[in-house]
């Protein structure tokens, strides 16, 4: 059940094209997180469910060394490929990092780790792979935001969530945050912080939601399952422009909010367990 559940989840962020997104609309997100991160050369950086790679560009280019993990090898694959030389690139669960206790400075994530299903484990891997007093970063959507608020129009039409799962933009919430890091971590800042999107400026009120039926993994598996339910289909579709329609402006860019948090890791990770890798990288 686990392995179906992590294929259909490694199975809808493969499809559409994720990174054309990344670089199209939330591409400077990568560098909002390694800034407040403090990423200097030579830190040893970690970007978990790192899709194609913002945020582990951003830190490469302030000069640490840089691992990019995630579930899914094709965005790994698009990501490499963008990059060039300078980042590893490392298959890998968020809630289950192949990398031993305490092996980097600094462990970010940008619109990643929040999708993963399981908070308190992807929480608490954070926690481990990172040093003591190293740093954590984490930038996700907020639940009252645009995304947070897309995903909401789109859960009564998704695929049911695992048993277990919290709903993604909870770790756009200060307080969940918190909760999930615990003791493990001092939480030093906490930002409330908005992307400019002006890539539907001037086009139609449906091209948002043209362009992520398209292109935006969650939003193809919603509408798949509505292949032979045209009322629901045409229900979602009327949700979606107006949520876009809301959250325009007359000029037609629009603002998507998101929450960063960066933490100060405070306790030290306990000893490695048995299942634990060999080495670290």
């Amino acid at each position: 059940m686990f392995d179906q559940v992590k294929e259909a989840h490694r199975g809808v962020w493969a499809s559409g094209d994720y990174p054309m997104i990344a670089r199209e609309i939330v591409a400077p997100l990568g560098e909002v997180l390694t800034t407040a991160a403090r990423v200097r050369a030579q830190d040893l950086v970690l970007d978990v469910a790192a899709g194609s790679g913002n945020a582990a560009r951003a830190a490469a280019r302030a000069g640490a060394r840089v691992v990019a993990c995630d579930l899914t090898p094709e965005l790994l694959t698009a990501g490499r490929a963008e990059s060039g030389s300078g980042i590893d690139w490392v298959r890998g669960d968020a809630e289950d990092l192949p990398f031993l206790d305490a092996d980097f400075d600094v462990v970010l994530s940008c619109i990643g780790v929040m999708f993963a299903p399981a908070h308190e484990r992807s929480a608490a891997e954070l926690l481990r792979v990172c040093r003591p007093r190293g740093r954590i970063a984490v930038l996700s959507w907020t639940p009252g935001g645009f995304v947070g608020e897309m995903f909401d129009a789109m859960r009564p039409y998704a695929a049911p969530p695992p048993p277990g799962a919290s709903p993604p933009p909870l770790w756009g919430d200060a307080q969940h945050v918190g909760d999930l890091l615990g003791a493990g971590a001092t939480i030093e800042q906490e930002v409330l912080g908005r992307l400019p999107v002006n890539r539907f400026a001037g086009a139609p009120r449906e091209a948002f939601r043209t362009y992520f039926c398209n292109h935006y993994g969650p939003t193809i598996a919603t509408y798949r399952r509505l292949a032979d339910r045209p009322e629901d289909a045409a229900a979602l579709d009327a949700t979606l422009d107006a949520l876009a329609e809301r959250h325009r402006r007359p000029d037609g860019t629009m603002d998507w909010e998101y929450l960063l948090v960066v933490a100060r890791r405070t306790e030290a990770p306990s000893p490695a367990g048995p299942d634990a890798p060999d080495a670290a990288l």
